[in-house]
Order: C-alpha cells, then sequence, then structure tokens
C-alpha cells in the first residue's frame, strides 16, 4: 500500500522536477489537527505510471494508512487539475477534526470523487456492453466492481487470469461472474490507456 501511494506522491515531484507540469508538493500544518500534505498538478498521469522511486522516498512519512484500493480515485482528481490533501491523524479525535475542517472548506469526499470518476466513464462502458450483447442495467454493479479491482494497485497491468486467487479473496461472490470479468478486462485495457498516454506525454 506505502508504495503504491507512494508513486502517487512520487509522481507529482517528479512531475515537478522536470518541469513537464506545473505542480505544488509542500507539507501545511493545521492547528489541532498536525501536518498535512497536499498535492495538487494541473493535468497529467500519476500513480504506478510514473514517479515509484521518488514516491519510495518519501513513503514512510506520507503512505501508512491510505487505502490502496482507493489511489486511482486519487490520481484521477489530479488529472483533473485538483488537489489531494493527506492528513495523518494520530488518533480519532484528529481524524475527525482534519474531516471537520476539510468539509467546511468544501473539500470534496473520497465517495463523491469516486462517483463523479465512474460518472465519466459510465456511457461509453454501456455502449461497449451493449454491443456485445450485454444488460447493462441488471450487470452495471458487478462490472464496475471488476472494472475497479482493475485499477488496484496489486493488480494493474495484469490479467483476470494472473491475478485470479486474489479476486477470490477479495471478491469471493462475484469474482468468477461473467460481468465481473468483463469489467476486469475493460479496467484492464483503461489503465493501460492511460500508461500510454502518460508516456506519449513524457516524450
Amino acid at each position: 500500500m506505502g508504495k503504491a501511494i507512494g508513486a502517487t506522491v512520487g509522481g507529482a515531484i517528479g512531475l515537478a522536477a522536470t518541469g513537464s507540469l506545473p505542480a505544488v508538493f509542500g507539507s501545511l500544518f493545521v492547528p489541532g489537527v498536525g501536518p498535512v500534505v497536499a498535492i495538487s498538478l494541473a493535468g497529467g498521469i500519476l500513480g504506478a505510471v510514473a514517479g515509484g522511486a521518488a514516491g519510495a522516498a518519501v513513503e514512510s512519512s506520507t503512505t501508512e494508512g491510505l487505502p490502496e484500493d482507493e489511489l486511482y480515485v486519487y490520481e484521477d482528481a489530479l488529472r483533473q487539475g485538483h488537489s489531494v490533501v493527506v492528513a495523518i491523524g494520530n488518533d480519532d479525535p484528529q481524524a475527525e477534526a482534519v474531516r471537520g475542517a476539510l468539509e467546511d472548506a468544501g473539500a470534496e469526499s473520497i465517495d463523491r470523487a469516486r462517483e463523479m470518476w465512474w460518472v465519466g466513464l459510465r456511457d461509453a462502458e454501456i455502449e461497449t456492453y451493449q454491443a456485445q450483447g450485454g444488460n447493462f442495467d441488471e450487470d452495471e454493479r458487478y462490472f464496475r466492481c471488476g472494472f475497479e479491482a482493475a485499477q488496484h494497485s496489486s493488480n494493474r497491468g495484469k490479467s483476470y487470469e494472473q491475478c485470479r486467487a486474489r479476486l477470490g479473496d477479495l471478491y469471493p461472490d462475484t469474482h468468477e461472474s461473467e460481468p465481473f470479468r468483463r469489467g476486469y478486462k475493460r479496467g484492464r485495457a483503461y489503465f493501460e490507456a492511460l500508461k500510454k498516454n502518460a508516456t506519449t506525454s513524457e516524450r
């Protein structure tokens, strides 16, 4: 988990260092909360696509406690030109304090960001799915689950068969369904397209 989000942080540092994108990476101190790491990028591709080495250098101080199955949501927010603020609290009261401060400042929740990410992809996925004879209304839940599973840092770039055992542990009731498998395949293609675009933009 640490290396995965470390790659996201490292991507911001790496892109800023090369001058390919304007970026802000710094630490803030919020009274009553403590240190907060802020990353802001104007576009670009982050995450496992770029900056892994730089990420490893800051991994221990910036990544603890972040769920690796949500990293793609942070990355998408950065690609959209938003800022990502990561606050690491020592206890529940600190966590509640920072959550309240972010809400008061108008920050978007991770759940909202995840929904907006899917909304941006959904129409194209409906068209493709139905063109192949599927009923998206009935299968969306399982299809989306598979699509998101392909964004998991441990699964990225890997085929369904390569990740089958792990997927069985994470999604025991759905991983072998046809909609899930189709979603995983589409999710993998989505990630590969992001990776290809990132490589092209670096040139």
